[in-house]
């Protein structure tokens, strides 16, 4: 298993935060918000990590974090040359991941549960991702349960089918660089990574988990403000 951390994008709704920086390089509690993924990969022993950035900070990311040296792990770096989509971003980890699964976090997705055990149950073929209950299912893709299967998974319905989000957090066998190839552009003119989710569920190859504690991405500033009071009690404890 490798990990690949998507950090990409321009992090308008942070602006004007982001008017000179990464949103992945601001501040959560007492660190750049982007260790807290890393730190999730490793904890689940994960020490390959594919960092997936846009060009105009990609230095920046670099100087920070280095070769992995000081976190215990190996970091490879590939540039984003604009923002076309989280799937489209993921299609860059293809030479890295090598044939082997890969655990994908969105930069931005700031959580309590260790991934450990769930990395461990995955089986390594088809896709699985996790869900999270939240009170504002409308902002999120929202996953349309029965029983332990997925049946669809609809981007930032109107009317939502349940109230349990797709967290930032997926797991892919090697056939997902595949699946992104034969996508087409979303209206906004991005690969959806819920279109390659959607197309795993058909396929009868999407599996669950429902993760466990807080949760929350920090790509508002509502959200950025609760992911620091979040972080707050335990600031530094990493997974």
């Amino acid at each position: 298993m490798k990990g690949v951390v998507l950090a990409g994008g321009t992090g308008s709704r942070l602006f004007p935060l982001t008017k000179v920086t990464n949103k992945h390089l601001l501040p959560i509690g007492e660190q750049p918000m982007i260790y807290y993924p890393i730190q999730k990969l490793i904890g689940a022993g994960i020490k390959e990590i594919l960092i997936v950035t846009g060009t105009d900070h990609m230095g920046d990311v670099v100087n920070l974090l280095g070769s992995g040296k000081d976190f215990g792990c190996r970091f490879t770096y590939k540039v984003q040359d604009e923002a076309g989509g989280i799937a489209q971003a993921l299609g860059l980890a293809e030479n890295f991941a090598g044939g082997d699964p890969v655990t994908v976090i969105l930069g931005d997705n700031i959580f309590e549960q260790n991934l450990a055990a769930t990395v461990k149950n995955y089986s390594g073929n088809g896709a699985q991702i996790m869900i999270k209950q939240v009170q504002d299912p409308e902002r999120y893709g929202v996953a349309e349960l029965q029983g332990d299967k997925i049946l669809s998974i609809e981007e930032k319905p109107v009317n939502p089918k349940s109230n349990f989000a797709v967290t930032g957090i997926y797991m892919y066998d090697a056939d997902v660089y595949e699946v992104i190839r034969t996508l087409k552009p979303s209206g906004r003119g991005e690969l959806e990574i819920t279109d390659v989710n959607n197309y795993y569920i058909q396929k009868g190859l999407m599996t669950y988990s429902r993760m466990e504690g807080w949760w929350t991405d920090a790509g508002t500033h509502e959200s950025y403000r609760t992911a620091n009071e979040l972080v707050a009690p335990s600031t530094g404890k990493g997974s």
